[in-house]
């Protein structure tokens, strides 16, 4: 059984910073690649920002220059540093993980979310 569980989420006024982390545990194997998605009220699910298992990383048009993806293998957490925040950026974010588990089956992996709200 594999649990991925976010943290860091909250409310900080435009302008500001936060850090998300998701930190995967279990019968992992090997993890892949790593995803940060958000959803917005009303809105479709978004990928945010990918991270390969060889650091190669991507992102969507609208934070680049302001997230930044990156992962700790020996951790298996992955995290979002995300700066100059905009009251669009208001959402619930997610991680999702391709893992392959000791049992050598592969699947993605959901977090349960972590609101970010961008507000004065």
């Amino acid at each position: 059984q594999v649990q991925l569980v976010e943290s860091g989420g909250g409310l900080v006024q435009p302008g500001g910073s936060l850090k998300l982390s998701c930190a995967a545990s279990g019968s992992i194997f090997s993890i892949a690649d790593m995803d940060w998605y958000r959803q917005a009220p009303g809105k479709q699910r978004e990928l945010v920002a990918t991270i390969t298992n060889g650091d190669h990383t991507n992102y969507e048009d609208s934070v680049k220059g302001r997230f930044t993806i990156s992962r700790d293998n020996a951790k298996n957490t992955v995290y979002l540093q995300m700066n100059s925040l905009k009251p669009e950026d208001t959402a619930v974010y997610y991680c999702k993980a391709h893992i392959r588990t000791k049992l050598h089956t592969l699947g993605d992996y959901w977090g349960q979310g972590t609101q970010v709200t961008v507000s004065s």
